[in-house]
């Protein structure tokens, strides 16, 4: 059996093994100019949205990856200049591995590494004290403040960059705001620009490859047990869980088998990912012998460990509540995932669309005061479609049910909605009962056939 653990670290190591390379081939580093500042920033911008693998690739040179939405990355490579062996290698690295990059800019702020990039300014700013006179001559637009504000400093006659920085601060901060003044202080460094650094989303995969095919589910189980306590190390170490597991079973000329778990609460024990997985593979038809295995997790998410009650449940008070979330999903795993779901309450006057399947709530959500049941007018028990009902036979234009001529307990309750999707009700909502004494819920059209119909049944 193999594992291969293939999981993306938190925090990224400042150099890869690529960078690494790459910096065992350069040339000797090339001097660093004495009016360099203190950062050093790369500016990548796209013509398009961002791609989502661009950030993970910045990572090769640098930790200090940001992202600029939408179009655009951020890298601070003060400290990767002598990996690289100085300030041109480096450069040209950039351009090899970003070669549909737009433009990508070096600037001492990350602001003004932004604005050159969006200019089309693909160059190397390092020194300091030449910032401004670079960043003058170039647009206003390159610094996407709002629409309003471009305008009137286009009818004030102000059109650059350097045109906004020679105004009045006092005067400016009066009529634009101090938003944008910080903006012109940050873009020429006159105030910190603190960034968020980019973290990659974690997510465990590991592959077990048995020395021969499993045509036993036990042994499938047994094969991936080794897998699931890796996990559950993965996920402690971390102090996560997870409510999505994946595993992927592959057989030979045959398409993959998968294996699907969702949990109803973040977690991170192996015994309960065993058994949970046990059930779901005695449901699971094996179209042959499985000769690879592969565990894939959904997104961590936070988890924290809840200790047991003093009292067990019904004792002294004890509750159970700590088992819904074990009770939801051993259902689930017996029963398949969609066997087993919840009810979401939705902004909708019309019965058939007042609620939705949703995910299982293991918390009741509070009951609204304008809820139309709690008066207790509404069955919860809905048909899925109106069945129509007869009239009766002696003129009187009642409807029937099974035979007998239904009597109208309480209505009528009117509902005109709907008009604005195309799918708008006119109805008279009654509640009557039967010959038998069963409660049901009907309603009559207040145009066209003016039919009578049955919609749901009280208990």
């Amino acid at each position: 059996m193999k594992h291969t653990p293939r999981t993306a670290s938190l925090f990224p190591e400042p150099l890869t093994d690529v960078a690494r390379r790459s910096a065992s081939r350069a040339p000797p580093a090339t001097p660093v100019p004495r009016a360099m500042a203190r950062e050093l920033w790369a500016a990548v911008q796209w013509s398009q949205p961002t791609p989502g693998e661009a950030a993970i690739e910045a990572q090769d040179f640098t930790p200090r990856v940001s992202l600029e939405p939408p179009d655009a990355l951020l890298l601070e490579l003060r400290g990767s200049l002598g990996l690289f062996g100085g300030l041109q290698p480096l450069f040209a690295q950039l351009q090899s591995r970003f070669p549909e990059a737009a433009a990508i800019a070096l600037a001492p702020t990350p602001l003004a590494a932004l604005v050159l990039a969006r200019a089309g300014k693909s160059c190397c700013l390092v020194d300091a004290t030449r910032l401004v006179s670079r960043l003058s001559p170039l647009p206003l637009r390159c610094l996407r403040w709002p629409e309003q504000a471009i305008t009137r400093l286009s009818s004030m006659g102000v059109h650059t960059i350097g045109e906004a920085l020679r105004l009045p601060r006092g005067g400016f901060a009066q009529r634009f705001g101090t938003v944008l003044l910080e903006s012109l202080d940050r873009l020429v460094g006159r105030r910190a620009d603190p960034r968020k650094a980019f973290r990659p989303e974690e997510r465990f995969q590991l592959r077990c490859e048995p020395s021969f095919e499993l045509a036993d589910k036990a042994f499938v189980l047994h094969t991936i047990t080794p897998a699931l306590q890796s996990l559950e190390a993965f996920l402690q170490e971390r102090q996560r869980g997870i409510t999505a597991l994946l595993l992927r079973l592959e057989h030979r000329g045959r398409p993959a088998s998968r294996c699907v778990l969702r949990l109803a609460a973040p977690e991170h024990r192996a015994s309960q990912f065993a058994y949970l997985l046990e059930s779901r593979l005695q449901s699971l038809v094996l179209p042959a012998a499985v000769r690879c295995c592969e565990l894939r997790s959904g997104g961590l998410l936070e988890y924290a460990a809840a200790s047991d009650a003093l009292w067990q449940p019904g004792e002294q008070g004890g509750g159970a509540g700590a088992r819904m979330p074990a009770f939801l999903e051993r259902l689930r795993a017996r029963l398949g995932p969609d066997s087993v779901h919840g009810l979401c309450v939705l902004a909708d006057h019309r019965p058939e669309r007042l609620s939705r399947e949703s995910e299982p709530a293991l918390k009741a959500a509070p009951a609204s005061p304008v809820m139309p049941w709690a008066s207790g007018r509404r069955p919860l028990w809905l048909l899925r479609e109106p069945s129509p009902l007869a009239a009766t036979q002696d003129g009187s234009g009642y409807p029937g049910h099974r035979g007998s001529r239904l009597a109208l307990l309480a209505g009528p309750e009117r509902l005109e909605t709907g008009w604005w999707d195309g799918s708008d009700i006119e109805r008279d909502y009654y509640v009557a009962a039967d010959g038998e004494g069963a409660r049901l819920w009907i309603f009559r059209e207040r145009s066209g056939a003016r039919g009578w119909f049955l919609h749901g049944h009280f208990g």
